[in-house]
Parts: structure tokens; sequence; C-alpha cells
């Protein structure tokens, strides 16, 4: 039987502050989508507006509870109004925090992974060498393309950076565009995280953890 190979330290470090970050970020992400299940395309979008999607994960779902809406003016491009009839799901302030904090703390490893691993080989020799073809495609694409692809959304929903990088509004269509290809990203990248853990399981639960925490 082949014996593994041994991880760097900055890849098994790497690794876990990954790992936490993304648990924390799956976590509070839900939490955000479930005060608002609608997705829509373009630069906004509200309850009182068609949805792209819509997903049936809180009572906040349908946007139930409202009255009748109300027009303003008879004008058909008029804005409108509706009364809420219960109380929604709204309390979420703390997982736009801890979402973003915990963003921010997976940028910085992320980063250093990426770079350490282009200037020192790592990438290509377990990514084109040490996996099989499907599994060197999988971690690339999840690396280089759904990864930098969540965080510009991710960013590209903060006014903050949009004031001062305008761009990834146009980039993306708009903020709620933004929005909706995140959450695309989120599913493909639970995808793969899911499909990791089996491939980890299968392969030895013990000898995996072992390499990914003392490197044996």
């Amino acid at each position: 039987m082949r014996r593994m190979s041994r991880h760097p330290v900055w890849v098994r470090v790497s690794h876990w502050i990954t790992t936490a970050c993304v648990v924390t970020l799956a976590y509070t992400g839900v939490v955000i989508l479930m005060a608002h299940p609608r997705l829509y395309w373009g630069e906004a979008g509200n309850d009182l507006t068609p949805a792209l999607i819509e997903l049936p994960i809180s009572r906040n779902y349908k946007h139930g509870g409202f009255d009748a809406p109300v027009r303003f003016f008879e004008d058909r491009a008029t804005p409108v109004s509706a009364s809420r009839t219960y109380n929604i799901f709204n309390k979420n302030g703390w997982g736009r925090s801890l979402h973003f904090l915990a963003a921010w703390c997976l940028v910085v490893p992320g980063v250093a992974y990426v770079v350490a691993g282009i200037v020192g080989g790592h990438f290509r020799r377990r990514f084109f060498s040490g996996y099989g073809r499907l599994q060197g495609l999988t971690y690339t694409l999840v690396v280089f393309v759904a990864a930098p692809l969540i965080v510009l959304t991710g960013l590209a929903m903060s006014p903050a950076i949009t004031a001062a990088f305008p761009f990834l509004l146009r980039v993306f269509g708009g903020q709620q565009s933004a929005r909706t290809i995140h959450f695309f990203a989120f599913l493909a990248l639970s995808l793969f995280v899911v499909g990791h853990v089996v491939m980890v399981v299968r392969s030895g639960v013990v000898q995996q953890l072992r390499a990914m925490t003392i490197g044996e």
C-alpha cells in the first residue's frame, strides 16, 4: 500500500483554519438567507418584487403575512407598500457580523495557501500529479474558480467595498445578481465539502486526520 506523502505545516494549518471558517460561514449564511429566502437578478429586489428563486427555508417563504399591496400613485411604475400581519424571522444581525468576520479570517490563510501552493509547487505535485484526473480538476476548480468567485461576490454585497470599488457591481450585474451567484457558488462548495468528507471516510478517517494534523 502506497504511503501518503507528508503534508507541509502550512498546508495543515491553513486547512484547519479554513475548516473552522467554512463551517461558520455556512451556518451564518443560512441564518442570513432565512431572513430573506428570495434571490433576484439585477440591482435591487425586495419582498414586493418578483423573485428569481424563492427558497422554502423559513416562515418568510413566499413573503407571507402581508396585507394587500397599496400603490402610492396610479402609474404602473409607482412604488408599492404593504404592512406585515405577523412578525417575520429577522434576527440575523449577529449572523451578518460573524459572517463577514469569518470571511476575512478565511481570506488571509486562503491567499497565503494559494501563493505558497504556486511558489512551492504544491498544486503542481498534488493537483496535477498526485491526484486522479477528475479529483485534480475538481480541486483546481474549487481553489481557482469557486473560491475566488464566492469571495468577490461577497465583497460586491458590501456597500463599503463597492463604494471604493464600484466596478464589482458592474462585473456581476448588480448587488442582487452578486447575491444570487454567491448562493450558487456556496452550493458548489458545499457539494465539494460533502464529497471531500466522503473521500476522507472511505480512505480511512484516522489515517487522513493524522496526515492533516501531525503530518504522519
